[in-house]
């Protein structure tokens, strides 16, 4: 049962702490929420572009930001402008991070000309959310050696994902 309303579950946390359909959703938008405001991503009257494609990571930030825009806090744009926001989740930046010191190209982890908003979230988070929002998303493969290696670290050692990015942002 749901630790919060006493409802279904559709997710489990590590912890073994459940969450129902509504409950969930209301964690991932205030986590995103979180996410702005722990890492000062985002000050009020910003212009925000993002990609926009049927990808489920990009079809999940264009709703968190127009979420986020309803509000009256930034204004959105189609054209690229000074605040970017990328799509990356902490699988893809685990992959990135693991990939570069692999290849010992550890310096070119800089920082970029984004930022992410979705970076404290899994894929498989992101994907729930989406299926529970009802979002029209286009499922992605990207299998990689690398991308198999974290992920059977992950089952082995559940929040190595977020360890990894965290260890990131302090190497940058």
């Amino acid at each position: 049962m749901c630790n919060q309303c006493n409802s279904n579950p559709v997710y489990e946390f590590t912890n073994k702490r459940k969450l129902c359909k509504t409950c969930y959703v209301h964690w991932f938008e205030k986590k995103f929420l979180y996410t702005i405001r722990r890492f000062n991503l985002i000050k009020k009257g910003d212009l925000i572009s993002y990609k926009k494609s049927k990808n489920l990571r990009e079809v999940v930030l264009e709703h968190l930001l127009k979420m986020y825009s309803q509000k009256g806090i930034i204004k959105l744009s189609s054209t690229k402008s000074k605040k970017f926001a990328n799509s990356d989740t902490a699988d893809v930046e685990s992959e990135k991070i693991v990939n570069a010191i692999i290849k010992k190209n550890i310096l070119n982890l800089k920082k970029e000309n984004s930022f992410k908003p979705l970076i404290l979230f899994l894929d498989k988070e992101v994907l729930l959310y989406a299926k529970l929002k009802n979002l029209k998303i286009k499922q992605e493969k990207r299998k990689n050696k690398i991308n198999e290696f974290v992920d059977e670290l992950e089952k082995k050692h559940p929040e190595i994902k977020q360890a990894i990015v965290k260890s990131g942002f302090e190497i940058i």
